[in-house]
């Protein structure tokens, strides 16, 4: 929105350059500011990749082919590039965010190794019972599948299975993430499925066989309008709910289905000091809206400044999925899945275990999951902090 294209290049209206005419030749943020917005999520200014300019990435591309590249240039191209053929991929995959995804037959970082069995006999050797490419689980490579596996301490960890077709995470209750029992302590896991001990029953031996109630009975008292029993938040039994962590009030309600813990930003601040937090909503003070307060009400920028801090490095205002407030883009509430600086995030893209996003133990930030302190792993799924009593 700040040039005219001609011949494939972009020709810049005054006070603005750059491939894509995306940056301003005068910028009112402070160096401060703008070097804040270019930021990895290691905190480290465009990924030690590029410079920051006006709170935009602009990548070092010292050869002009675009290799590096992201918002924050955390992809780099050149990773996927063979020392001895100087090919990416050695022409056998396709190269994205410097990693490389070969094509059948070949496999190795940069896809340097062929196999010696053919592509037919590599997708059979790779299919599991379910008829999924090492049960969605795992990468196939010459006919083995190496499994994506969350838990690498163990003698083979949580996913394992000639096609990763045992899934140990299938027996962990929601609440048993806090300590190393499977099937809630009363059973047995073999493959992902769970063998009860005597007095106890259901899926993952949660359910006493003393309790005068049905397993559906009680895991309806323990649902109310979530999908899971106790909102995933915490343990049920005979219809009654014990939210975890233990001693965290900010896990709280019949159904555990508070968790004020969604009111707190990245730095641990509730409602960014301008609201209180109420069952993990943010009850925002006059002149402060947003999901964390974060937005004041009051404005000392022209609209065209406003504006001009909103484009994405495209040129589309808050990437066409949200409005623009004092520079500083308000993603559509109708799409709650959307996030980011510019909107140009997906969080449907964030991990998940026990069917929560980031198993309720971290927020998702741009498809990603950030842990709250004591959790790791992909979807937050990994206790590491002290064990609860």
């Amino acid at each position: 929105g700040h040039g005219k294209c001609d011949c494939g290049k972009c020709k810049c209206d005054e006070g603005w350059y750059g491939e894509a005419c995306q940056y301003p030749t005068t910028c009112n943020l402070t160096r401060r500011k703008s070097n804040e917005m270019c930021k990895n999520s290691q905190d480290i200014i465009c990924s030690g990749a590029g410079t920051c300019q006006c709170g935009r990435c602009k990548c070092a591309n010292s050869e002009g082919n675009g290799l590096v590249y992201g918002k924050f240039c955390e992809c780099d191209d050149r990773e996927c590039i063979d020392d001895e053929t100087g090919e990416i991929c050695t022409g056998h995959g396709k190269c994205y965010c410097g990693n490389c995804y070969c094509e059948a037959g070949w496999h190795g970082d940069k896809c340097e190794f062929q196999c010696d069995i053919t592509p037919w006999e590599i997708k059979k050797r790779c299919t599991s019972p379910d008829g999924k490419i090492c049960s969605n689980r795992g990468t196939c490579v010459c006919g083995e599948c190496t499994c994506h596996d969350v838990d690498p301490t163990g003698d083979w960890g949580d996913i394992h299975g000639d096609t990763c077709e045992c899934d140990e995470r299938n027996c962990r209750a929601v609440y048993d993430r806090y300590s190393d029992d499977f099937c809630s302590g009363h059973g047995q896991c073999n493959c992902g499925r769970c063998d009860c001990k005597e007095g106890w029953t259901g899926k993952k031996c949660e359910h006493p066989r003393s309790c005068p109630l049905s397993v559906e009975e009680s895991t309806q008292k323990c649902q109310g309008s979530s999908n899971l029993p106790c909102s995933g938040r915490g343990r049920c039994e005979c219809g009654q709910c014990t939210c975890f962590p233990p001693g965290d009030k900010r896990v709280h309600g019949k159904n555990c289905e508070c968790d004020d813990r969604q009111c707190e930003n990245a730095e641990g601040d509730v409602c960014g000091g301008h609201g209180i937090c109420s069952c993990g909503r943010c009850i925002c003070q006059d002149g402060w809206f947003g999901n964390w307060c974060q937005h004041s009400r009051k404005c000392n920028m022209t609209e065209e400044e406003s504006r001009s801090l909103c484009e994405s490095a495209d040129g589309i205002l808050c990437s066409g999925k949200g409005s623009c407030h004092c520079g500083k883009c308000i993603c559509s509430p109708q799409e709650w899945y959307i996030s980011g600086d510019f909107c140009e995030c997906d969080d449907r893209d964030c991990d998940k275990h026990d069917s929560l996003i980031c198993t309720g133990n971290g927020v998702c930030s741009c498809g990603n999951c950030e842990c709250w302190e004591g959790w790791n792993g992909n979807a937050c799924e990994i206790w590491l902090g002290r064990e609860y009593p």
